[in-house]
């Protein structure tokens, strides 16, 4: 008879002390899951040390011996995971390409890619074994026109998105996807507002969203589209990118199933008008 741990349900949020993955966090031990999230600055994991259900692990992505490190407490917990959930990002440096910094570039396209999927190719062998686990990511803008002023990234979500299609090629034991969440209400704004000069365009267009009554896409609405995408499964929505907001996932979610069934290619990266 299996133990009521190896029953139970956990989640890894990688950057739990972020904006979505906090709010991530507390809904999943609502439902009586376990989290373990791994954060990088003390004070945004503030209101969740005392939280039940979920177990902190510090760790700077940007370094791979943290990562090591990270993934070897990890693995004492004996907590397998069924969910990994990357919330990491950072806009930073922000201008146009030849205007920045490359080593900063660089460190940008490792912290909002590489590292990430460094963290979960170390936390793998440590997932819920005999069954699909399931792997989500999240893409930005640019991923239908440019992102001007955001160079890394931009380049860094749209590998995220190319790795997601990889991933769900090779593994059949993991349910792979990556979700644009729209215009969220959160802290990373305050990059683009500290860069008044680099941001161009959109500098105007962030302070007239949050200057706005406009809500943005909710943490729920966030929570509710992964949690749709890991109910259809691999063959439905693996390697695939969605729009939380854009998406028909909501009310017409058994149509819009059967259409992604049927079509292998859609929300895939593809040349466009490809002949």
């Amino acid at each position: 008879m299996p133990s009521k741990r190896s029953r139970e349900k956990n989640v890894f949020v990688l950057g739990i002390g972020s904006d979505i993955g906090k709010a991530l966090a507390e809904r999943y031990c609502k439902q009586g899951y376990n989290v373990v999230g791994a954060y990088r600055n003390t004070a945004s994991v503030r209101s969740l040390l005392d939280a039940r259900g979920v177990h902190l692990l510090k760790c700077d992505v940007g370094n791979k011996a943290d990562i090591r490190k990270c993934v070897n407490r990890y693995k004492e917990l004996s907590q397998p995971w069924d969910i990994f959930i990357s919330c990491v990002g950072s806009m930073e440096p922000i201008g146009r390409f030849f205007g920045c910094n490359f080593d900063q570039w660089e460190r940008s396209v490792n912290v909002n890619s590489v590292a990430q999927l460094r963290f979960l190719h170390e936390i793998y062998p440590y997932r819920r074994q005999r069954k699909p686990c399931h792997v989500v990511f999240f893409a930005g803008g640019g991923t239908n026109n440019p992102f001007t002023n955001y160079s890394a990234y931009c380049a860094s979500k749209i590998m995220l998105i190319k790795a997601c299609e990889l991933l769900d090629d090779e593994n059949p034991d993991l349910n792979v996807f990556i979700l644009g969440p729209g215009w969220v209400r959160t802290k990373i704004h305050d990059q683009t507002l500290e860069h008044r000069a680099a941001s161009g365009r959109s500098y105007n267009k962030t302070i007239e969203f949050l200057r706005s009554k406009k809500s943005g896409t909710s943490y729920e609405d966030i929570y509710d589209c992964i949690n749709w995408c890991m109910a259809q499964g691999r063959d439905v929505v693996g390697g695939r990118n969605f729009s939380v907001v854009h998406d028909p996932w909501r009310e017409k979610g058994m149509k819009f199933k059967e259409q992604l069934y049927k079509d292998k290619n859609k929300f895939k990266l593809r040349r466009y008008k490809n002949i």
